[in-house]
Formats: C-alpha cells, sequence, structure tokens
C-alpha cells in the first residue's frame, strides 16, 4: 500500500479515532480531581499552595463531587483533543514511515531522534484548535469557588461578556502549551518504549505501554508547565482575548511571583501526569485490541 492511500485507509483511520475515545475517558476520570487542584492553585496561590491542602480544602469546603468539576466538558474535549491527536500523529507515521518496514524491525529497531519530537509539535497545533472551546470552559468552571456552576452557565456568560469570539480565548496561549507539551509526549514517549524494550526485553507490551505513557506525561508536562500558567490565568477570565492576553500575563506572573509562579501547580499536575496518561495508553492499546476483535476484524 502506498504512503498516500495509506494515511486515507478507513479502517486506520477508525480503529485510530475508537481507540483515542477509550483511552481519553479513562484519562479524563482518572486525571481530573488533580487537574482541578491545579487550576485552583495557578489562579488562587494565596488560597491553595499545597497539593494536599488544597485537595482537602476542597474536599472539606465543597465535598468529594468538585474534584471532578469540569469532567463532562473536559471528556468531550478530550475524546475530540485525542482523536486529532493519535489521528494526526498516527497520519503523520504512515505518511513518513521509518526504515526498515518488518513488523520485527520496528519493534527493535533505534527510533528517529527527532521525527517523533517534530510530528508531535505539528500534532500539538492540531490538537489546540479542536481542544481549545473545551478548556476555556473547564477553567472557568474549575474557578468557581463555594458554587454549584453548570458548563451551559458558562457559555452563556461568555456569550454575554464577549459573544462567540469568548469560546475561542487564548487562542495564542493553547497553541504555545500544545505544541510544546506533544512535542514531549509523543517524542518521548517512542524513546521510552523503544528503551524498556531495550533494558528489559522480557517486559510485557502492556505494562511498557503504561509506564512509558505515563513518563512521557510526567515529562511533557514539566516542559510545558511554565506555558500553561498563563493559560490557565487568561482562560479563567471572561474579558480575555482571543490573541494578545497570553504574553502579557506571562511577562506578568514572572515579574510577580518569579520564576517559580510559572511553576505554580506543577506538583498536583506531575501527580496526575503518570496515572492519567498512563491510563491514556493502556485505554488506546485496549482499544485498538478491542476494534480489531470486536468492530472491524481485518
Amino acid at each position: 500500500m502506498s504512503g498516500s492511500s495509506s494515511i486515507a485507509d478507513p479502517r486506520a483511520i477508525s480503529r485510530d479515532l475508537f481507540s483515542a475515545a477509550i483511552g481519553s475517558v479513562c484519562c479524563c476520570y482518572v486525571g481530573q480531581p488533580m487537574d482541578t487542584i491545579k487550576v485552583r492553585m495557578q489562579t488562587q496561590p494565596e488560597i491553595y499552595s499545597g497539593v494536599w491542602a488544597s485537595t482537602r480544602q476542597v474536599i472539606e469546603s465543597e465535598g468529594i463531587p468538585a474534584l471532578w468539576k469540569g469532567a463532562v466538558p473536559t471528556s468531550f474535549g478530550m475524546i475530540a483533543e485525542n482523536c486529532m491527536a493519535f489521528g494526526v500523529n498516527e497520519a503523520l507515521k504512515r505518511a513518513f514511515p521509518d526504515e526498515p518496514q518488518t513488523a520485527e524491525q520496528q519493534r527493535q529497531g533505534l527510533p528517529s531522534l527527532t521525527k517523533p519530537f517534530l510530528m508531535g509539535a505539528i500534532t500539538g497545533c492540531f490538537s489546540a484548535m479542536v481542544l481549545l472551546p473545551s478548556e476555556v470552559i473547564k477553567a472557568k468552571t474549575q474557578v468557581a469557588v463555594g458554587e454549584s456552576i453548570t458548563p451551559q452557565a458558562v457559555v452563556k456568560r461568555i456569550l454575554k461578556a464577549r459573544g462567540p469570539r469568548g469560546i475561542f480565548a487564548g487562542l495564542d496561549a493553547q497553541l504555545s502549551r500544545d505544541s510544546t507539551f506533544y512535542a514531549i509526549f509523543f517524542g518521548g514517549y517512542e524513546v521510552l518504549c523503544y528503551s524498556f524494550r531495550t533494558l528489559i526485553p522480557s517486559m510485557p507490551d502492556e505494562l511498557n505501554y503504561f509506564l512509558s505513557g505515563g513518563f512521557a506525561g510526567m515529562f511533557g508536562w514539566a516542559c510545558a508547565m511554565p506555558l500553561d500558567v498563563p493559560k490557565t490565568n487568561v482562560q479563567s477570565r471572561y474579558e480575555t482575548k482571543v490573541v494578545g492576553s497570553y504574553f502579557p500575563e506571562l511577562v506578568k506572573i514572572a515579574r510577580e511571583r518569579g520564576i517559580r509562579g510559572l511553576y505554580s501547580g506543577l506538583g498536583p499536575t506531575l501527580v496526575r501526569a503518570f496515572p492519567a496518561n498512563a491510563a491514556l495508553f493502556l485505554g488506546v492499546e485496549t482499544g485498538k485490541k478491542c476494534f480489531d476483535n470486536l468492530v472491524w476484524k481485518e
């Protein structure tokens, strides 16, 4: 099959989208509590200053379900984001395959040290466009302290304050963060999978996917965090512009809080990153097997 036809192969595309959706739901509900804590720490550092203290504070004042605030729009956003991310990334792999091409050689061969990172950055730009509306709604939902607010109510407020453009607030912020994150995420995942296969040949593939996905998520967030803090701040406000509010906010945070301020919320992010992204990749791989065995057999 030629490279161009393999990109548009209906079965391959359907398999990518199906498995990405399964993995997204797993990732969302595993990681949402720590994501809520991260957002509180980033937007209200004077109130929420530590991971466990903030978690206890939220539970005591708002109840355990508050940790899953914004989970519904996040799950839909994650499905859209990861269908785009894994779909684009897998399509790029089919378009620009590494040589040699046999399955065993692909399994044992050293991956390119640049291509996965470049493909990841390109993937991030596509994903940012899909994820942006749900990220804007989620950020505004999560910072509503002591208030039970629905995503529908948030959308109404956005439309009233900024019109339809408000749904796309912080576009430049989303592109900056996601291109950086996915470059490390997908590039790191390929390198880690190869490393585990080489150093621990007896490791089951499922465990390899789980560990590689978890660590790749942690590395990705560690690199993207300085870009995520100002993104969260601008998207949690109703007056944010589509483009133009992000970089002034980044400079403001660095001046007022120092460089450490750009890493606010790193603790809960890393606590969340490993299990959430391990669940994502394990869900994706499980989804592929379900697709192959139950949905569309070759």
